[in-house]
C-alpha cells in the first residue's frame, strides 16, 4: 500500500527543489512569454470525484495509475518575474491508454480507471504548483495526431486568463504534431517545451520536469481572492 503522506512530502520536497532552478534568467529584466496553445476540446466533461494535484491515486485507493511517475513543477508568472500567487493551475492529459477523461476522447483500449487525468492547485507565494502525474503519451483521436503533451489553465478571480500546453523536449514525434507546426520561432516554441528527467535517487524509475508559465501581464488578485475553474473553449 502506497504511504499517502509520503507521497505528499515527496511533491512538496520536489516543488522546493525546483524553484531554485525552474526559471533561467529569473531576474533578468523580461521574461519570454510561454507560447499560448489552444485547450483543445477534451477538457474533462465530468470532473472526477478527487481532483487534488496527485494524478495518480484517486481517494486514496492502493493501485495507482499505468505509466512513468512523474513530478511536474513550475512557477506562474509574470514577464518580470514576479510571482502570481492564487493563481488556480489545472492539467489534464490522456492516460497510460491514450484516452482522456472525455467521453469523446476514449481510444479502443478504454480507460485506466486508477488514473485521475485532472489535477488542480492553487500556488503559493512564490507563485509555485506542483502536481504527480504520469510521463505524457501520445494518441490519435477522431482522426488527429498528437506528440505527448499535458494541458494546461490557468484562472484567475474567476476567469481563465490562460491556456497552453507542455511537450516533451526532443520527443521524435514533434515534428509531426500540426499544433506544434504553428510555433514558427525556435524560442517561443522552447517555452512549451521541458526535459523529464530521473528522479535522483528514485528506484522506481520516477521522473521530475518543470514547466514555468509566463503570463504576458502583471496580474492582481481581487481582494475576495475569488478563483474558479475554467470551461472548454473548443480546438484540438
Amino acid at each position: 500500500m502506497i504511504d499517502v503522506r509520503s507521497r505528499r512530502g515527496v511533491l512538496r520536497g520536489i516543488a522546493l527543489g525546483a524553484a531554485a532552478y525552474s526559471v533561467p534568467g529569473l531576474f533578468a529584466d523580461h521574461l519570454m512569454q510561454t507560447a499560448a496553445m489552444m485547450e483543445g476540446p477534451f477538457y474533462p466533461d465530468k470532473l472526477p470525484l478527487d481532483t487534488d494535484n496527485d494524478l495518480l491515486i484517486i481517494n486514496d485507493k492502493a493501485t495507482p495509475a499505468l505509466g512513468e511517475i512523474t513530478y511536474l513543477t513550475g512557477r506562474i508568472l509574470s514577464t518580470t518575474g514576479e510571482p502570481i500567487r492564487n493563481a488556480f493551475v489545472e492539467i489534464w492529459q490522456v492516460d497510460a491508454n491514450a484516452s482522456y477523461l472525455h467521453t469523446k476522447g476514449v481510444n479502443p483500449k478504454g480507460h485506466d480507471g486508477n488514473f485521475q487525468g485532472y489535477g488542480r492547485f492553487l500556488t503559493d507565494s512564490k507563485g509555485q504548483y506542483h502536481f504527480r502525474t504520469i510521463k505524457p503519451v501520445p494518441y490519435t483521436l477522431g482522426g488527429v495526431f498528437r506528440t505527448p503533451h499535458i494541458h494546461y489553465g490557468v484562472s484567475k478571480n474567476g476567469k481563465r486568463i490562460y491556456t497552453t500546453q507542455v511537450h516533451i523536449r526532443g520527443h521524435e514525434l514533434n515534428a509531426q504534431d500540426s499544433l506544434l507546426k504553428r510555433i514558427k520561432d525556435p524560442k517561443e516554441m522552447e517555452t512549451v517545451l521541458t526535459d523529464f528527467k530521473p528522479l535522483p535517487g528514485s528506484k522506481m524509475g520516477e521522473l521530475t520536469a518543470s514547466f514555468d508559465i509566463v503570463m504576458g501581464k502583471t496580474l492582481h488578485e481581487l481582494e475576495d481572492g475569488r478563483l474558479g475553474i475554467g470551461k472548454p473553449q473548443g480546438g484540438a
